[in-house]
């Protein structure tokens, strides 16, 4: 994280300056995106990696767009993007999976997605609670579904963030994820619905995503189809 934000002001600076634009990072935009393009990643990522997502973000994603407020795309996710595309392994063959509260080695394993994919996923009675906790493998900031819900609630009540495109993806998800299991009882649609919302990173992207100011938009309705929109397409995938 740490590095990543160093990164982020930096390449935007020395952008503004090559260019010859107002310095804008006293503003701190570069290092709420440098936090977000962290959390967005696996916790085995190269830190050079990071170097380079943040490079790629700053200044393809928002330095040539304009910078704060005229990128078509947010940073944050388009470094992630890059990197994506560019390490997948790196990307997506190592994750940690959290075995105890007390300090132990973790090992490594696929996603929860990876295994209901694969069919080798196995729910337990308290396999929710332990995913809503956050003890699961996953990117770093999008495995705890009680810290995000916390932001959420924070964000919200201070007016940094409107609730509706989260809510309207969170919904989109759910409902689409119940009714294509509703085959299997109604009992089983509502766990597969609600544990699409705890694994992968929804709540993150719906939390701090969706909401971004530059990419969302500006009224209400507006907010609301488009939270529809990511919803759907996130199903969909």
């Amino acid at each position: 994280v740490l590095i990543a934000v160093i990164s982020c002001v930096f390449f935007e600076f020395l952008f503004q300056k090559i260019t010859g634009n107002k310095n804008t990072i006293g503003n701190l935009s570069a290092c709420v995106s440098g936090i977000m393009l962290a959390l967005v990643c696996p916790p085995t990522i190269s830190w050079w990696m990071i170097v380079l997502a943040s490079a790629f973000a700053m200044v393809v994603a928002k330095g040539l767009f304009g910078g704060i407020g005229s990128n078509v795309f947010n940073p944050a996710l388009t470094g992630r993007a890059f990197l994506f595309l560019s390490f997948p392994a790196a990307m997506g063959a190592m994750w940690l999976e959290p075995k105890s509260i007390m300090p132990v080695d973790a090992i490594s394993s696929a996603t929860t997605l990876s295994h209901l994919k694969a069919g080798t996923f196995v729910f337990e009675d308290n396999t929710l609670l332990q995913f809503f906790l956050g003890n699961r493998a996953g990117c770093i900031g999008e495995t705890s579904i009680l810290l995000i819900l916390i932001s959420f609630i924070f964000l919200s009540v201070t007016r940094i963030i409107d609730w509706r495109a989260p809510f309207a993806m969170v919904i989109t998800v759910f409902a689409g994820t119940f009714l294509a299991n509703l085959g299997d009882g109604l009992s089983a649609a509502s766990l597969q619905g609600l544990f699409s919302l705890m694994t992968g990173g929804v709540a993150f992207g719906a939390t701090f995503m969706v909401t971004d100011y530059a990419t969302a938009p500006v009224t209400k309705k507006g907010r609301l189809v488009f939270g529809f929109g990511c919803g759907l397409i996130t199903f969909l995938i």
